[in-house]
């Protein structure tokens, strides 16, 4: 069986955020995790090339890579493609599940990656790809490729795959008529039983449950508002004085802002670990929009410009945490008298 490999620059060695922006090449032998996975399979496995692409550029060129990948997965007569594992990091999950997807979709073929499963990309991506779970780091990153080259042996043997929970990939979706002894009123009595006894069941039909956010009243009065800015970018002042984390953060803060027609470089920062801070570190406003709203402010367009920002770093957060800080800080938004939030993201 051959196998592309897909991976972006910090997993093929390349550098980090700083080479974020390099363009796809090839690599013909297994480098970085391909490396790892063909140390366990056998001889009858073999991985002739390796896409390399920044995570920058992925997303920037995005139907460009996908379709000089597929041409190259065409040209060496490839059986399957392997991205990641992603972990938590978005821009890769989102790379790695469109390649995947293209090589089912363009392909024909097998595409199976790892993320964590609270990735972004997971809900995007799992109705054409096989994602396994793996934890939010890449301390996780052996287990992830057991798991993978598991699967992989698995479907080069022909052998034929069960539903999600016995192969161990995130559920797909994909329902299959099966025709099961026992009837179905004594299947629902025994998971009712089990249910109430405080025993494992499996249900036979999952529903996932979503937070309907019903969009908020427009403002009434723009021109008489206080608008308040919000972010979830991470910026702090320079050395981070409350060390909020750059990943998975727990914590917001409020940070003065009255009198400031403009946030300077010397005195803000982003901590943020899932973006490149160079832009954001030379011109903080581009985060978080003094200047523009010192403007806006100065030519009547709204009432004014609350004192304080509000920050927080968005990357890997869990969600209940996510809950939790925004709750907090309506709480406080609606304390101080802010008719109006800006929320800018990353």
């Amino acid at each position: 069986m051959r196998i592309l490999y897909y991976l972006n620059q910090f997993f093929a060695g390349i550098g980090g955020e700083d080479k974020a922006d390099n363009s796809l090449l090839f690599v013909e032998k297994p480098i970085g995790p391909a490396a790892g996975l063909c140390s366990l399979l056998d001889e009858k496995f073999t991985v002739p090339v390796v896409a390399v692409c920044g995570d920058n550029y992925f997303d920037s060129n995005k139907d460009e890579v996908l379709r000089k990948i597929v041409a190259k997965a065409r040209e060496y007569s490839i059986d399957m493609i392997i991205a990641g594992p992603a972990f938590n990091s978005g821009r890769y999950g989102q790379a790695c599940g469109a390649v995947c997807e293209a090589a089912a979709r363009e392909l024909q073929i097998p595409g199976v990656t790892g993320m964590y499963q609270g990735n972004p990309a997971v809900e995007i991506y799992r109705r054409w790809v096989n994602i396994f779970p793996t934890s939010e780091k890449v301390a996780g990153m052996k287990k992830a490729l057991v798991k993978i080259a598991g699967f992989v042996q698995k479907i080069a043997a022909n052998e034929p795959l069960g539903p999600a929970r016995e192969e161990g990939y995130l559920p797909r979706g994909v329902r299959k008529l099966v025709y099961r002894r026992e009837e179905a009123a004594r299947r629902l009595v025994d998971m009712l039983e089990a249910k109430l006894q405080g025993q494992p069941f499996i249900t036979e039909l999952p529903i996932q449950s979503t937070d309907k956010v019903a969009p908020a009243p427009p403002v009434a009065s723009i021109k008489e508002a206080t608008i308040a800015l919000v972010t979830t970018g991470g910026l702090v002042p320079q050395g981070n004085p409350d060390r909020m984390r750059s990943f998975g953060a727990e914590v917001w803060k409020t940070y003065e802002i009255s009198g400031k027609q403009m946030l300077d470089s010397a005195e803000y920062e982003t901590i943020h670990g899932g973006y490149n801070p160079d832009f954001i570190n030379m011109n903080p406003n581009y985060l978080v929009p003094v200047s523009i709203m010192r403007e806006l402010e100065t030519e009547g367009l709204i009432g004014r410009l609350h004192d304080r920002f509000y920050s927080t770093s968005g990357v890997g957060a869990a969600v209940n945490i996510c809950q939790k800080d925004g709750r907090e800080m309506a709480a406080l938004l609606h304390r101080e008298k802010v008719d109006g939030v800006i929320l800018t993201s990353t």
